[in-house]
């Protein structure tokens, strides 16, 4: 058998190919939009002297717009929620839908609204605090901008600044707290900037600042996010909220009306996000992504009548504001539009397109020199576009071998960008005012094609080098499978040599090339994995390969491989259709048992049934949907049902006194957390805080209940008594991290595992094959082998997809985490979520070592089957990963091909953990095998 040194090693090069992999998507799908070197263009004047830019983070757009949009839920509620908003929308401004894009969180909504620009989710590695590179803003191009709001958003949009120029006042971090009432976050806003007009009555500095032209006040409004995590969007306090931001934003214009006395502020309010009806605002609710665009004050149109409501649709309808026109935007428009409103410079990275542009739409801008402005607007945002594209064309034209340039800007003659650039300047001076803004319409098009060419060209090179490399890695696993011989099988030294030569030779060439074009060190990386990969498989498998195939038969190896394929992309498909894990339960637990067991199959097992029955019974959970409320009631039957199970299942178990004072004490526990967490939701719900007596009792029975089987001396003889004590440890878990149904999961899962050790050895057990394996540990490849592996993988990703949120990746709930951290901390909320996904696999390791040990096999002999097999879901996924389209597309795609490429790797140490917690056990029963 391979040794422990072999799967070590071959372990840790998955564990650095896969990471090195991971990166290859943003290599190939996500580039930095930030470049240097680019000249900026604005307005020669100005529609304002300033404007003020308020942000409600996570107001979704329908229950600002919507009469009675809380109701029937809320009967006493008001029929419109926000009126003054609403007075302004129907009597003296524009609006309309800022539609965002992933990732939806409060940072790169920020830097989309005021940068121009969109980013990638690497991004997410810094918690969504801090840009991963500073970058250009309408903040820095304004005389001043005045900020008040959250420590999370403000600093760094002063970060990369001129110094000076963005002006901060943040409340402590500790006041984002979830049991609070979150409005005092917004009214310490509004309260600041009253201070600050005060202050300048008496401060001629800062009057002087505040007057200057090119002022920006921006108020961040972070109440309505953190309520709505809290209590979720149809909640009566998410409604108060949206009516404290509307009356703050009355009293704004009223202070600053009095402070100025002039016409010559600009108003924008909008989102950075909106949110899911659960609360949350990353997982793929489509309201996520619509946010609401309110314009009004200097320089901008009011409302248009919309006869025949053609700006509107289903989505929009309810509003009761048919009769008007709804413009609706990216969400990076919004700051070619502030920047034209203050006429000065654009973020030098803006990829955002004024909404003014194309005259066959109406706009937001009500300009003093009506076309001409508006065609010089569209003229600076297609100079703006094509300057990005100028930088990032000889950037690339300067590093790439064999460069083929976009057709489009770069052909000869008036197909050029130049050509086309003085086109729109010659029309602009011969008044042709449509004219130039159609033609800069399809210049700033075709300018953003470009960037998006440049952006994706050497895609097909990342992809044909993940191809080579997910494969090579499946033919490599195969050395540890099939154990070909020392040496080499019938390869002779000189056709090694040749292998070895070719494979040097193959990536000298592709590094070369990529010195040359000045690739990043990551390309390196990603062409050397195959070129090891096929050189080992090469000179060591192929031989072995064809001799295995002939031994089981090309008919039978066709038809395992055709099995294969169908099973892999059928669990690929369940990553979208959860009702295909549903699917899957009903095929192991029912199906295989009716048509392959045999009657002597079925005897051998000492409670024939449990097996289809748990089959069927956790097949239920995938089918339940994702949108949970809070129930208590549930979340203690869950914790009822994990003693029950515990002491049926303890009757099985020989009793000893030390096992069954640690099966006592794991008892209580769960009761104990069970009381708490009915406390604590109380607590919660009546809006009383969360005691700190619950917290600490909380965190000490989460604590020690999990370290327990970790710190015991208790001796364990069977699988069954391990089983159970780490089964009882991680019930705390799943009560106080729980919002609903998950502990049932838990129970119901758990049961299925310990039923598949009873299946696998029964059907197995007694063969000659291992009856022979138990004085040798020889481990021999059989095709019965790879479906016990798909098990393996199977029950790998449903012990994903059920927890927290019923087979759901979409949506991780915020609501149990306040029971334990009531103050906003994303790291330590998303470790504890974390903490509650690695639960079941606990169980799952134990598992599978159990049935290793069961089949009395060489440890990790079938999980390195399973390494042969999942790449053929992983590489399906790197090729759904997709940047363009909605962004729950991108979101998931990405998502999905992260998670099935950490998940092989979680796989392994899945066994590992198991072979390490099972140690004692195992040995136990190799001295009785002896």
């Amino acid at each position: 058998m391979a040794s422990s040194y072999n799967v070590g090693g071959l372990l840790l090069i998955g564990l650095i190919f896969h990471v090195v992999y991971i990166c290859s998507v943003f290599d190939c799908y996500f580039t930095s939009p930030v470049v240097h070197g680019m000249q900026s263009h604005g307005l020669s004047s100005a529609e304002s002297k300033r404007l003020v830019l308020i942000v409600g983070d996570g107001l979704r757009a329908d229950l600002l717009f919507h009469k009675n949009g809380f109701q029937p839920g809320i009967p006493d509620g008001p029929e419109i929620v926000a009126p003054y908003l609403r007075s302004i929308v129907e009597s003296r401004g524009a609006f309309g839908v800022s539609h965002t894009r992933v990732p939806t969180e409060s940072r790169p909504g920020h830097v989309a609204l005021i940068g121009g620009m969109y980013e990638d989710v690497s991004a997410v590695t810094k918690g969504w605090k801090t840009n991963p590179v500073d970058f250009d803003s309408v903040f820095n191009k304004s005389s001043t901008t005045f900020s008040f709001g959250s420590p999370d958003i403000l600093p760094m949009f002063s970060r990369g600044a001129t110094p000076g120029k963005v002006m901060t006042w943040c409340y402590d971090a500790d006041e984002e707290d979830f049991t609070k009432d979150a409005t005092g976050l917004d009214i310490w806003v509004y309260d600041h900037l009253e201070s600050l007009l005060q202050n300048a009555t008496t401060n001629a500095t800062l009057n002087s600042q505040l007057r200057a032209p090119g002022t920006v006040l921006f108020l961040h409004l972070l109440g309505l996010d953190t309520t709505g995590h809290s209590y979720r969007p149809f909640s009566p306090e998410y409604m108060k909220n949206i009516q404290v931001v509307d009356q703050i934003v009355r009293q704004t214009e009223t202070l600053l009306q009095k402070f100025y006395q002039d016409d010559d502020t600009s108003y924008i309010f909008t989102a950075d996000h909106g949110m899911s009806t659960i609360g949350n605002h990353g997982d793929g609710h489509p309201d996520n992504t619509r946010t609401p665009l309110i314009a009004w004050g200097k320089g901008i149109r009011g409302p248009l009548p919309d006869s025949s409501a053609s700006s509107h649709d289903s989505f929009s309808k309810p509003w009761e504001l048919n009769h008007l026109q709804r413009r609706d935007v990216e969400q990076a428009d919004i700051a070619p539009l502030m920047a034209a409103l203050l006429g000065i410079d654009w973020p030098v990275n803006s990829v955002g397109v004024l909404p003014d542009v194309n005259p066959t739409r109406p706009g937001y801008l009500l300009p003093r020199e009506g076309d001409r402005t508006l065609a010089k607007a569209a003229q600076v945002n297609a100079k703006m576009i094509i300057e990005q594209y100028r930088v990032k064309h000889e950037l690339k034209q300067s590093n790439t071998v064999l460069y083929k340039s976009y057709g489009p800007l770069e052909g000869a003659g008036p197909s050029n960008r130049f050509s086309k650039l003085h086109l729109i300047e010659r029309a602009i001076s011969e008044e042709q005012w449509r004219t130039a803004r159609e033609l800069s319409a399809d210049l700033i098009k075709e300018g953003l094609e470009g960037l998006r060419y440049l952006q994706t060209y050497e895609r097909t090179l990342i992809r044909g080098m993940a191809i080579a490399a997910y494969t090579g890695w499946a033919a490599y696993a195969a050395l540890f499978i099939f154990r070909p011989l020392d040496t080499y099988g019938a390869h002779s030294s000189s056709g090694r040599a040749i292998v070895t030569g070719l494979a040097g030779l193959a990536l000298m060439a592709f590094w070369t090339l990529f010195a040359i074009q000045g690739s990043p060190w990551t390309y390196y990386l990603y062409i050397a994995f195959p070129c090891y990969f096929w050189q080992q498989f090469v000179v060591q498998v192929l031989p072995v390969l064809r001799d295995q195939t002939r031994r089981i038969g090309y008919t039978q190896t066709v038809l395992y491989g055709g099995l294969l394929i169908l099973s892999l992309q059928s669990m690929v498909s369940a990553y979208v259709e959860r009702s295909v894990w549903s699917m899957g339960f009903f095929l192991i637990g029912i199906v295989w048992p009716v048509g392959t067991w045999t009657t002597e199959s079925w005897s051998r097992l000492s409670t024939p049934y449990l097996w289809p029955a748990s089959c069927l019974l956790t097949a239920i959970f995938p089918l339940l949907s994702v949108d949970k409320t809070e129930d208590v009631l549930v979340i203690l039957a869950g914790g009822l049902s994990m003693i029950v199970a515990g002491t049926v299942f303890s009757q099985t178990i020989p009793r000893r006194r030390p096992l069954s004072q640690l099966f006592i004490a794991q008892g209580i526990l769960i009761a104990l957390a069970m009381v708490i967490t009915s406390s604590s939701v109380h607590h919660l719900q009546a809006k009383l805080g969360l005691p700190l007596l619950n917290q600490v009792a909380g965190w000490i029975v989460l604590v020690v209940a999990s370290l327990l089987p970790f710190v015991s001396q208790v001796q364990h003889d069977s699988a069954r008594s391990k089983m159970l004590m780490y089964f009882l440890a991680f019930g705390p878990c799943f009560v106080i991290l729980s919002i609903s149904v998950e502990g049932l999961f838990y129970v119901a899962y758990s049961i299925t595992l310990a039923s598949w050790i009873e299946v696998e050895r029964s059907l197995r057990g007694d063969l000659e094959r291992v009856k022979k394996s138990k004085s040798v540990l020889q481990y021999r490849f059989q095709p019965d082998d790879i479906r016990i592996a798909l098990f393996f993988l199977f029950f790998v990703q449903v012990g994903f997809f059920g927890t927290g949120n019923v087979a759901s990746i979409s949506s991780f709930y915020l609501s149990p985490v306040y029971r334990l951290i009531p103050v906003f901390s994303p790291f330590a909320m998303g470790l504890l979520l974390v903490f509650k996904i690695i639960a079941p696999y606990i169980i799952l390791s134990v598992t599978f070592a159990a049935v290793n040990d069961a089949l009395h096999l060489p440890p990790f002999s079938l999980f390195l089957v399973a390494l042969t097999l999942t790449d053929g879901m992983t590489l399906t996924f790197f090729f759904n990963v997709t940047d363009t389209g909605s962004w729950l597309e991108i979101g998931q795609t990405i998502s999905f091909f992260c998670i099935s490429s950490l998940l092989l790797l979680w796989s392994a140490g899945v066994c590992a953990l198991g072979e390490y917690l099972m140690v004692d056990v195992m040995a136990a029963n190799q001295k009785v095998t002896e």
